[in-house]
């Protein structure tokens, strides 16, 4: 048992796989029986864990995409300067960083959110 101050430990969740040569051959006990609902619940994760993923990196690259592209449209922020620095150097080396904390902070909130979802499905089973 744990402490109170500690968290408790990370438990890796894993299905069970079906043999890979009965699933090209497409043998009929390839497919998850219908009682393994806990396997399903774990594939759901994963595909709902993967789609948070590609969502946040795409949008993460699109936004400092635009954030470059406003800067490159922007010409006076290259000419002003502040410290012997071009504000735009600045933005680019300091102004990405609160938006990679804010989509990490999301993006840790919504892992939280669907595996929390995950064990309320599983613990109802």
């Amino acid at each position: 048992m744990t402490s109170p101050s500690q968290p408790p430990a990370r438990v890796r969740v894993t299905a069970p796989r079906a043999d890979p040569r009965a699933m090209r051959a497409g043998a009929p006990d390839a497919q998850a029986p219908t009682s393994d609902i806990a396997g399903i619940y774990v594939r759901s994760l994963i595909r709902s864990q993967l789609r948070l993923g590609v969502v946040v990196a795409v949008g993460f690259v699109a936004a400092t995409a635009l954030f470059v592209l406003a800067i490159a449209l922007v010409p006076q922020l290259g000419a002003t300067f502040v410290f012997g620095v071009p504000l735009s150097w600045l933005l680019l080396g300091v102004g990405i960083y609160p938006l990679a904390i804010t989509v990490a902070a999301l993006y840790v909130r919504s892992a939280a959110r669907n595996e929390a979802r995950y064990r309320s499905l599983a613990e109802h089973e």
